[in-house]
C-alpha cells in the first residue's frame, strides 16, 4: 500500500471535496460518511473535521459516534469486564444503528436520526431527541471496529496504527482491547475494504492512500 503525507486539515478538505460530489449509492437524499479507527487513532477528530469542512460547503452534517450505542453493561460484560472477543463482538449495538441511523436515511425515510441510545457511565437509556437530518445532509459515523457490518456507507475511512503504535498510543487500562483490534486485522481488512486508508502512526505527519485507492 503506498501512501502520501498530507495534514489532517488537509485530508479533512480533500474527503469533504470528494464526498460532496457523490451521489448516494442507495439512490437516497442522503449521504453517509464512515470514519473508522480504534480509540487510539481519535477517529472522532477527523470526523469532526470532515463535518465542519462539509459544513463550509453548505451541507447539513450530523455526526455519530457508536460510543453512544453501546449495548447494556449485563450484555457487555456477561464474559468478563475485560474480554476481548466480546469487546469485538457484542459491545456495539449494530441492530439499534441500523434501527436508529441508516434506515431513517434509507430511500422514503424520515431523515430522523437518534444520536445516541445508551450511556455507558449511567447504565441507562440516554432519552435524547431525535434530530431530523435535511435531504442532501450527510451522516458522519465515526468509532472502531465499523467495517465488516455491512454498513452502507457511500465513503469509508480507516484511519490505522501499526500494532506498535497501537500498543504505545492505547491506554494501559485499554490495552486488553488490543486483541480484539488485532482480530479485526485479519479477518476484515479495514485499510483494504475502506475507501481511503489513513496512517497515523505519528499523530502530527499522517499519509493517506489518496482517494479512489
Amino acid at each position: 500500500m503506498r501512501l502520501e503525507p498530507i495534514t489532517w486539515e488537509r485530508l479533512a478538505h480533500s474527503l469533504a471535496e470528494h464526498a460532496d460530489g457523490l451521489r448516494p449509492a442507495d439512490g437516497g437524499p442522503w449521504l453517509k460518511v464512515g470514519v473508522d479507527g480504534a480509540p487510539a487513532a481519535r477517529p472522532g477528530d477527523q470526523a469532526a473535521r470532515v463535518a465542519e469542512a462539509l459544513r463550509s460547503r453548505g451541507r447539513a452534517v450530523l455526526t455519530v459516534s457508536t460510543g453512544g450505542f453501546l449495548r447494556p453493561a449485563s450484555l457487555r460484560f456477561e464474559y468478563g469486564r475485560k474480554d476481548p472477543d466480546s469487546y469485538a463482538d457484542s459491545w456495539f449495538d449494530t441492530g439499534a444503528l441500523w434501527r436508529e441511523v441508516f434506515r431513517p436515511l434509507e430511500p422514503g425515510g424520515s431523515g430522523r436520526v437518534l444520536p445516541d441510545l445508551w450511556d455507558p457511565v449511567t447504565d441507562r437509556a440516554t432519552r435524547s431527541p431525535y434530530r431530523t437530518l435535511p435531504e442532501g445532509g450527510v451522516l458522519i459515523l465515526h468509532g472502531p471496529l465499523l467495517l465488516g457490518h455491512w454498513f452502507p456507507f457511500d465513503l469509508s475511512v480507516h484511519i490505522g496504527l501499526s500494532p506498535g503504535a497501537l500498543r504505545r498510543r492505547t491506554e494501559e487500562d485499554d490495552r486488553w482491547t488490543l486483541p480484539a483490534f488485532a482480530r479485526y486485522e485479519d479477518e476484515v481488512e479495514p485499510a483494504v475494504r475502506a475507501d481511503v486508508a489513513v496512517r497515523a502512526d505519528d499523530p502530527n505527519h499522517p499519509a493517506w492512500t489518496g482517494l479512489g485507492a
